[in-house]
């Protein structure tokens, strides 16, 4: 059952990544101030993506979801990359329930 949430989840993220509604990476969400809906993060992000985030969440009041490094790199699978964040309501909140669903992360 858990595995089937990691399928979904990654995929949803594989729409989000094509239709345009996806930043990856500490430099792309750096300064970003339109709105955000979710900001998934892996546990071993370093500071500085740690304390980017954070200011993101102020400017765009959106949601910081970290995960464990192993499940990051399972849903994310983008090589190198700590921070990805959701720009589509509808999709932040589909991957927010799958989340949440199985406590996965």
């Amino acid at each position: 059952m858990i595995f089937d949430n990691y399928l979904k989840i990654k995929g949803l993220i594989n729409i989000a990544n094509k239709a345009g509604y996806l930043i990856i990476g500490t430099d792309s969400l750096k300064g970003y101030k339109k709105k955000l809906y979710l900001i998934l993060m892996s546990n071993d992000a370093g500071s500085s993506t740690i304390r980017n985030a954070n200011f993101v969440k102020q400017d765009t009041n959106c949601e910081i979801i970290t995960l464990t490094n192993d499940v990051f790199n399972k849903v994310v699978n983008i090589k190198n990359c700590k921070i990805i964040a959701i720009k589509n309501k509808g999709l932040a909140e589909e991957i927010k329930k799958y989340l949440r669903g199985e406590n996965i992360g």
